[in-house]
């Protein structure tokens, strides 16, 4: 049953009670009254093992959701897996709010540090005990060291002594390393894969935060085999990358219309972005993939039928993404949907700029930072954080996206995938400059 855009927490769970409701008086062998739906629920209908940490977690959990309403409704239902950051603007304290009252041992809540300026321990020390008091809780399951550069980073030494008086006092459980692309604001830097390789050899980081996705997953199956190997629990972010196809056409026009007398390198890289979404389109139609619903549910089946796969992150901003995917709790990828994700990899999979690729940024004469001007993108149309997404953006050092109007783009040449890249950075540019 799809529910409407606008389902917010009194309908959530007036459907809820009277789902449990309904299904109590079949289950006693009544009949349930009219009106009142006899279909149970959705909830979480498997947990796993995260790793060497031991904690049952739901396949299904919580990214980014600054709706607390949201996230109780996603606790009450089972998911068990919160994750959070000390960059995400209020959102230690919303997380606290949600959780208030919840059986404490019953969650796992995480959170990220990024490696600053201070590699101190004392520096580390006082950040987690900042984050602890927003999230008014005794302790954080996993602390993990948020999107190091390089594999060098993983051995901050101030990081590590940190961490280790902190488990110490019982106010870290595990610690944990997410990636899902380098910054490369300066000179490029490393891969997601050999990053998260290095840790995994490192040994002493239990839990792994990642990009992964049927798109993009070459260099991440060797990661998930480490970690298989070596007992890491697996969290996965960006899992359905399907939103950017929907999210062109309207953006397309607009540049077209506002953007008459520019740069003939500027117009020629537009209309290899627009070539490019009009081959997609067609392929759409001819293949019945118009229902972004089905492909972005088959999206998430893909990652829960992985065997080292432990806990799929997902994009749930509203109640009717929450019923969504919590009805893919415990599912597998059928053979019809698998037949379906190789045709929108084939169709459209030129649309998608891998999170955590990079391959073509060490192509670019004006060091242009494409893996995390997508990801700001990202922010901004996929998770609903626009005001952050433009401040992060303006705040990019060197070269943006509006360097690629001069440009014979190198770029392009350099994707594997055959992306338009000088066309996809320039119409970010136009979302997230408000150009």
């Amino acid at each position: 049953m799809t529910l409407p855009a606008s389902l917010g927490r009194r309908q959530f769970f007036k459907k809820t009670v009277f789902g449990m409701l309904g299904a109590g008086l079949a289950g006693r062998g009544g009949t349930a009254a009219a009106g009142v739906q006899a279909e149970s629920p959705p909830r979480i209908r498997e947990y796993r093992t995260l790793g060497r940490t031991g904690f049952e977690v739901s396949d299904i959990s919580c990214g980014f959701i600054m709706d607390d309403g949201v996230i109780r409704a996603a606790c009450d239902a089972g998911m068990n897996y919160f994750d959070s950051a000390e960059e995400y603007p209020g959102h230690h304290r919303l997380l606290a709010r949600a959780l208030k009252g919840v059986d404490r041992k019953s969650v796992f809540i995480t959170t990220k540090l990024l490696v600053e300026e201070d590699k101190s321990k004392e520096g580390f020390v006082r950040r987690t005990l900042k984050a602890l008091e927003e999230l008014q809780t005794e302790y954080i399951d996993c602390l993990m060291m948020h999107c190091p550069e390089k594999a060098e980073t993983l051995k901050t030494e101030g990081f590590h002594a940190a961490m280790t008086e902190l488990k110490a006092d019982g106010r870290v459980r595990y610690v944990g390393v997410s990636q899902h692309g380098t910054f490369w604001f300066r000179d490029p830097e490393e891969t997601m894969e050999k990053i998260l390789l290095a840790a995994a050899d490192d040994g002493r980081f239990d839990v792994f935060l990642m990009a992964y996705n049927f798109l993009r997953r070459d260099n991440s199956e060797k990661v998930l085999e480490a970690c298989a190997e070596k007992r890491i629990g697996v969290a996965l972010m960006k899992t359905a990358p399907i939103g950017i196809y929907n999210n062109l056409k309207s953006r397309i026009e607009r540049l077209e219309k506002e953007n008459k007398a520019v740069d003939p390198l500027y117009v020629d890289g537009l209309r290899r972005y627009k070539e490019k979404f009009n081959a997609a389109q067609e392929f759409i139609k001819a293949h019945n993939l118009r229902n972004p619903g089905e492909i972005r549910d088959a999206a998430i089946r893909f990652v829960l039928s992985h065997p080292n796969v432990h806990t799929a992150c997902c994009q749930t901003q509203t109640y009717t993404d929450l019923e969504a995917h919590l009805r893919l709790s415990g599912t597998r990828l059928s053979p019809a949907e698998v037949e379906k994700l190789d045709a929108y990899r084939q169709g459209c999979g030129g649309l998608y700029c891998r999170h955590a690729c990079g391959l073509c940024e060490t192509r670019c004469p004006h060091g242009v930072p494409v893996n995390t001007i997508m990801r700001y993108e990202h922010y901004f149309l996929g998770q609903r954080r626009e005001k952050e997404a433009l401040g992060l953006y303006a705040k990019i050092p060197g070269a943006r996206a509006d360097a690629c109007r001069n440009c014979p783009a190198p770029c392009e040449s350099g994707c594997p995938h055959g992306l338009p890249v000088q066309g996809m950075l320039i119409a970010a540019h136009d979302v997230l400059s408000l150009s």
